[in-house]
């Protein structure tokens, strides 16, 4: 919003003479509280396929069905709190979030050691899978320092005509240095298979 001026007029000092004066209003930024919706979906799109977020989240989401279906198993018509596999479903995922939990839980031994190893490994897979995520989002740049070096001659060979002599032999030696070091690893590639 650019600044707006509005002509306001003002008592005459003489009869017959209008003065106005110029009052500007200060333009106001708006406080946006609402994300940008296409880069949220562009965020999950990147974290969903470039991470690995999924493979990791399929992996916990079987372990978990599968220590809730042995707690179940071991606790059937032992443990009246136990009585279905819908409340160990709820039991495994409560003590992987929160590792004290008050409500009942397995009371044979079979049941306590997998309730035991679920709590331990569910807490670490999650929180793995969450630090391990972000670490690697944030990490995808320096994967790929050859698309930095791409940028960045790219950016170079644009602005060629603002440049020095001495700036474009400099490019020239490290254009040539980069594509020899590359030739030499495919070359080094192809021998070695």
């Amino acid at each position: 919003m650019a600044d707006e001026t509005t002509k306001e007029p003002l008592p005459a000092g003489v009869s017959g003479d209008t003065i106005l004066r110029v009052r500007r209003r200060k333009s106001y930024r708006r406080l946006r509280i609402t994300p940008h919706i296409p880069e949220v979906f562009r965020f999950l799109k990147q974290m969903a396929l470039e991470t690995p977020l999924l493979k990791a989240l399929v992996i916990l989401i079987a372990l978990w069905l599968l220590f809730s279906w042995g707690i179940y198993m071991a606790e059937r018509g032992v443990n009246d709190q136990i009585d279905s596999y819908g409340y160990a479903l709820w039991w495994s995922f409560a003590a992987m979030q929160t590792q004290g939990d008050n409500s009942p839980g397995p009371i044979t031994a079979a049941g306590m050691s997998m309730g035991a190893i679920w709590s331990i490994l569910g807490t670490v897979a999650f929180f793995g899978v969450v630090v391990g995520t972000l670490y690697a989002y944030f990490m995808l740049p320096r994967r790929h320092p050859s698309r930095e070096i791409i940028h960045a001659l790219q950016y170079n060979l644009e602005r060629m005509e603002k440049m020095t002599v001495d700036e474009l032999e400099l490019l020239r030696d490290t254009t040539v240095r980069i594509v020899n070091s590359q030739i030499k690893e495919q070359k080094k590639k192809s021998s070695d298979m």
